[in-house]
């Protein structure tokens, strides 16, 4: 990527469904995102060969229904600070329609579909682990979602809430080296929503090597793009933050390194 490429992306939130993260456009060879947003009554058709996709369910009800799999007025949340959230897995070659009950917001996040024999997966939010991580300085709660426990092809995706002024995934950590059990090769994005119109907070991303080492301001409806490379993010004291954390890769899993001159913090 050229030194003027930027891994940030913003969505304006309009009606309908919005392309934010393709391969066309992004530095990703594994996720794409739309953002679907949908009135009640109004529907989304998908039949896109070659992905599997995980649905979050942002805010608001809908129905999701395809070949031999009907979850319908499925959602329980009306922001993403209303508690855990509601996903559908859908795996490849399997056509489906996402229909307004409410008004609703979608995140469609999808990831090569390349082998298995996988299943349609209603994830509801009580089946959401939770977890607080971390130490003073960076305390956030985890939300796993689409993981282990759903059998995919590649995509892997949770929450996260961080508190104004703690810092996440920190110390910082990466999972760009084949060097399994350790580390995985995992693409990932972040989407970002904050409590209030002023939150922000701010993103990281940069490489041992130093060829990416990038700085952005994050606000609702931002998401940043991670190839590779360290990324730690943290969130402006006063405001509260969540993001979408979504990965794709062969290892499924948190299969990561700390940067080695945190490594102390970790003790």
């Amino acid at each position: 990527m050229s030194s003027d490429y930027s891994y940030k992306k913003s969505w304006n939130k309009e009606n309908g469904k919005s392309a934010v993260i393709t391969y066309e456009n992004s530095s990703l060879d594994w996720l794409e995102v739309d953002m679907v947003k949908l009135q009640p009554g109004d529907s989304k058709k998908y039949h896109e060969g070659g992905k599997e996709y995980g649905l979050v369910l942002l805010g608001g009800q809908c129905s999701v229904t395809g070949e031999g799999f009907c979850f319908e007025n499925i959602g329980k949340r009306k922001d993403v600070f209303d508690g855990p959230a509601t996903c559908v897995y859908v795996p490849g070659e399997t056509p489906f329609t996402i229909t307004g009950v409410t008004e609703v917001t979608v995140a469609v996040c999808k990831a090569p579909a390349n082998d298995g024999d996988f299943e349609p997966k209603l994830i509801n939010p009580e089946d959401v682990v939770i977890k607080d991580l971390g130490k003073p300085g960076w305390e956030r709660q985890a939300h796993f979602i689409l993981d282990e426990r759903t059998s995919a092809n590649m995509i892997y995706i949770g929450e996260a809430y961080v508190k104004g002024g703690q810092w996440a995934s920190y110390p910082p950590h990466k999972h760009d080296d084949d060097n399994m059990p350790t580390e995985g090769v995992l693409e990932e994005i972040y989407y970002y929503e904050f409590d209030k119109p002023a939150g922000f907070g701010i993103q990281r991303v940069y490489t041992k090597e130093g060829e990416i080492d990038e700085t952005y301001t994050v606000k609702s409806g931002d998401f940043v793009e991670i190839p590779r490379g360290y990324h730690p993010f943290c969130c402006a004291p006063g405001y509260d933050n969540y993001y979408l954390w979504i990965m794709a890769g062969e290892n499924r899993g948190f299969y990561m390194t700390t940067e080695e001159g945190h490594k102390w913090l970790t003790k």
